[in-house]
């Protein structure tokens, strides 16, 4: 096997396991506060450090990516969700509301920085073993961003198996077991020097992206946000609500998420391909972001008469459909992102858009907790369309050559 496979594979399974305990990890957190009585905004909350601790780790990962090597910064990640998974292990019931919430906090922001750091490491591993032409790069990150969420879902589910199996505290302490095995199987196997080369001197230098890195970050903004605004509180609490049991929420999380990974993974043979790598890839993306606006507006519409059907099932089957087009249009930008990114310092390229990524999340989950609060899972889905609107239109914008302008743009 060459020794490039090797460190894709080794890199893919770390991070299998690690988005496996973050999946459950999240669902853990979600129905176990909301057994407890824990209002949608007030869940919402107890993300919102998580997120912003990944808008960090994504910025100050790449570049440390970059000065110390990918697999550092895996070892970093995976030590970091340790922490947090026993920081929350002690968490004691007679402890007031307030000190709760802010002890939560704080560990799920160790956790949101264990994830980006180890997120933006494992992503810039495909940039440096990945072959440039004959569509490699977007097969393989296509692969590894379909099985990441694939893993993913199987964590919502373990997670609320977890939750109504062996109750919280000892779920914590399983999953800090396995990461464990995987920090020191990766320490063990991959090379120190991967990813390492010469990292920006300056502030200016590392947020100095060119115009296409810019414009792909603020439509992953959008997107993302336009998923998490109904995904991460309004979905799961309006299952709940609906008399969905938990280990139910965290079955359907697990298959929506399962399912859109697999989508993710096909997507290269689902896009018309280039040899250039963007003229056709570009269009295509534009044309599933069309696509994802029409669903969460139709569904939106939908719940306006209820006496109609069931608006439980009417929300399961809209966002079914909505896995194809967001998994398809994810995968694109998963692609592009290292297309448009430079080879030498692949990883803080990667680090600035995946931090955009992060800051969509974090605008997502704000707005999933307070809409559902206002509205209920209607207004979630209207936020959604137009985040999506702006999605959309940003991606008319992005350049369909390397290092040239966009289609139609003024010389």
């Amino acid at each position: 096997m060459a020794p490039a496979v090797r460190d894709y594979l080794i890199v893919t399974a770390s991070y299998w396991g690690f988005t496996l305990v973050d999946g459950a990890l999240r669902m853990l957190v979600l129905l176990h506060f909301f057994k407890l009585g824990y209002s949608p905004f007030t869940l919402a909350f107890l993300f919102l450090l998580y997120e912003f601790a990944g808008i960090v780790a994504n910025l100050a990962g790449g570049w440390l990516a970059v000065r110390f090597g990918i697999p550092r910064m895996l070892a970093v990640g995976q030590i970091l969700q340790i922490a947090g998974l026993g920081m929350l292990s002690v968490l004691d019931p007679a402890w007031t509301a307030a000190a709760s919430v802010a002890w939560v906090v704080a560990a799920q922001g160790i956790a949101g920085l264990a994830k980006d750091f180890t997120k933006t490491a494992s992503k810039s591993a495909i940039k440096a073993t990945a072959a440039e032409g004959s569509g490699q790069l977007f097969k393989w990150v296509a692969w590894f961003t379909g099985s990441k969420n694939a893993m993913k879902g199987i964590g919502f589910f373990v997670g609320g198996l977890l939750l109504d199996v062996v109750g919280f505290k000892s779920a914590l302490w399983l999953m800090a077991g396995l990461i464990g095995v995987i920090l020191v199987a990766g320490l063990l196997l991959l090379p120190r020097q991967l990813g390492k080369a010469k990292s920006s001197r300056t502030m200016h230098e590392l947020f100095a992206k060119s115009r296409s890195i810019n414009l792909l970050a603020a439509a992953r903004i959008f997107m993302f946000g336009a998923r998490d605004v109904w995904f991460v509180v309004g979905l799961p609490v309006f299952l709940y609500a609906a008399g969905w049991r938990f280990v139910e929420v965290g079955a359907f999380l697990a298959a929506w998420t399962i399912a859109y990974g697999g989508i993710q993974a096909a997507a290269p043979n689902l896009v018309t391909r280039s040899a250039d790598g963007l003229s056709r890839e570009v269009p295509n993306a534009r044309l599933w972001a069309g696509l994802l606006v029409a669903v969460p507006l139709v569904l939106a519409l939908l719940l306006q008469s209820p006496g109609l059907w069931r608006p439980d099932i009417v929300v399961v089957l809209g966002l079914a459909l909505f896995g194809l087009p967001f998994a398809v249009n994810s995968s694109l930008h998963s692609y592009l992102i290292l297309a448009y990114a430079g080879s030498e310092k692949a990883a803080e390229d990667v680090g600035f858009y995946y931090a955009a990524n992060a800051t969509g999340r974090l605008l997502g989950i704000l707005l999933s907790g307070a809409l559902y609060q206002v509205a209920g899972m209607t207004a979630c889905l209207v936020g959604s369309t137009v985040m999506l609107a702006a999605c959309w239109a940003i991606t008319f914008m992005l350049p369909t050559r390397a290092g040239g302008r966009a289609a139609g743009s003024p010389a």
